[in-house]
């Protein structure tokens, strides 16, 4: 019964990963077409002679800030499906995303002065505390006290053999 188990067990992790390098793939697609958008915007924005239009600028610094972001979440999917650290990948993912905010914001959307206040003050904490902890998780080393190297190998080791064999 346990080697059945054990089995079932294995399969499934199988499968968990090529569901992972699935999303991976699905993220490169998503990534391929929005390099090509960002292309197509970008003839645009010269042919209609809005380069200067500060407006269209910061869309398509907005647009570029969502492709980093994918990259960010594809690294992410990738270091999980690896058993690597992924901390630093999601950090750096929600400093993107809060940066993106930040360069579109845009107070008149608002429907009072005290709301854009507020989410400016919002924004601020955010990135102070994605900053902080950027910092932070740079200085430790997150492999040494919470998973020693020969635990991590031993544990690689048993995923990719299988289940392991009766004596």
């Amino acid at each position: 019964m346990t080697d059945r188990i054990e089995t079932l067990a294995s399969t499934s992790e199988d499968v968990m990963r090529w569901l992972e390098l699935g999303a991976a793939y699905f993220l490169v697609v998503l990534f391929a077409i929005g390099v090509f958008d960002l292309g197509l915007s970008l003839v645009d924005l010269f042919t209609s002679g809005n380069f200067t239009d500060p407006d269209a600028v910061i869309d398509l610094i907005d647009t570029v800030l969502v492709l980093l972001i994918i990259v960010e979440v594809y690294q992410t999917v990738i270091a999980f499906s690896r058993d690597e650290p992924v901390i630093r990948i999601v950090i750096t993912a929600a400093l993107i995303a809060i940066a993106r905010k930040v360069i579109s914001f845009r107070p008149d959307e608002f429907a009072s002065t005290q709301e854009a206040l507020l989410a400016a003050i919002t924004f601020s904490i955010l990135l102070a505390v994605l900053i902080a902890g950027f910092f932070i998780v740079r200085q430790v080393d997150l492999r040494g006290p919470f998973v020693a190297d020969e635990d991590r190998s031993a544990e690689s080791r048993r995923r990719s053999s299988g289940p392991p064999e009766e004596a």
